[in-house]
This record gives structure tokens, C-alpha cells and sequence, in this order.
């Protein structure tokens, strides 16, 4: 690549993406392969934690509540919990946050902004779990079944209400999400 430093960033996507012959030695050269799914990886430490997918390892344990995870960056965050630290303030309305990403949707309540925008009716929605069920209108899908009635739904809160309306409160009942 002639003295030329070049940074590559791949998304792995449903397209196939075609480099030049060049640039596809290079990225084969400098890349880290998992033996199970076949997604590559430009930093070998981004390999190992991805592999705890397929394994299941959560090496970084909660020294409080118990509870593992397998980065431990997210055990840093999840230590929020149990301390109370907030560290993301909204300056328009003094809230704090302890995830950034929660202060990032949060700002959206003052901005107005909707990302997510559902090209078969026009509605958009400021959260990707709000736009995630409303898809479902379209599709039909209903993921959570209630195993007491038989009936379906296409979101969890909606399976939440039914549950109560026919055990009432303090009863169990057993979801399957398909």
C-alpha cells in the first residue's frame, strides 16, 4: 500500500461488499478471524470478547450483587447501580443518568428528534424499542405467547396486562417468546 497508512472500518452487513484485490490481502493480513461465525475482527482482544458470545464466558463478576458479564466495561457501568453515580447530566432539565446512551434518548424529549422512521405508514419514534414493536403492526409478528390462554402478542407490556386480568395479582404464569 505504497507508505500510505490506511484505516479500514467494515461493518458486516446482508450486502457483499467487494474491495480491490489489494486492499482484501491487506485486510486478510491485519484481521482476526472466529472460528465459529466467520466475523472478522481488526484487534485480536475484540476476537476474545466477541468468542464470549459462543461461550457464554463472563469472566468480570459483580464483587456486591454477584452478577457477571463478559466485558468488563459493562460490569463498570452496572456498578451504578449499587453506587448511585450518575455522571451524564441533561443541561436543559438537571436529570442525570448513569449511561450515556440513556442521556443521548433522553436530549430527544427536548430536541424533538425521531431517528427511527417506519417507511410503511410514515410514523417516526425517538426509541428503537418503541419503533422495533410498532413494526410489528406491519408485520404481524407477536413474539410473546401466554401459555394460560393461548393468545399472542406484539409486545411484552401488552402480554404484562393480559396476565393480570386473568391470574390477578401474586400468581405465576409462564411466557414463551418465540
Amino acid at each position: 500500500m505504497n507508505n500510505v497508512t490506511t484505516k479500514i472500518t467494515v461493518k458486516i452487513t446482508q450486502r457483499r461488499i467487494d474491495f480491490p484485490e489489494e486492499m482484501q490481502k491487506e485486510i486478510r493480513k491485519t484481521s482476526y478471524h472466529c472460528d465459529i461465525c466467520k466475523k472478522s475482527f481488526s484487534q485480536k482482544s475484540n476476537l476474545t470478547t466477541h468468542k464470549r458470545i459462543h461461550t457464554g464466558e463472563k469472566p468480570y463478576h459483580c464483587d456486591i450483587c454477584g452478577q457477571s458479564f463478559s466485558r468488563g466495561s459493562v460490569l463498570d457501568i452496572h456498578k451504578r447501580v449499587h453506587t448511585g453515580v450518575k455522571p451524564y447530566h441533561c443541561d436543559d432539565c438537571d436529570i442525570s443518568f448513569s449511561q450515556k446512551s440513556h442521556l443521548t434518548i433522553h436530549r430527544r424529549v427536548h430536541t424533538g428528534e425521531k431517528p427511527y422512521h417506519c417507511n410503511n405508514c410514515g410514523k417516526s419514534f425517538s426509541q428503537r424499542s418503541h419503533f422495533t414493536i410498532h413494526k410489528r403492526i406491519h408485520t404481524g409478528e407477536k413474539p410473546y405467547h401466554c401459555d394460560v390462554c393461548g393468545k399472542s402478542f406484539s409486545d411484552g407490556k401488552m402480554y404484562s396486562n393480559d396476565k393480570t386480568s386473568i391470574l390477578g395479582s401474586g400468581n405465576t404464569l409462564y411466557l414463551t417468546y418465540h
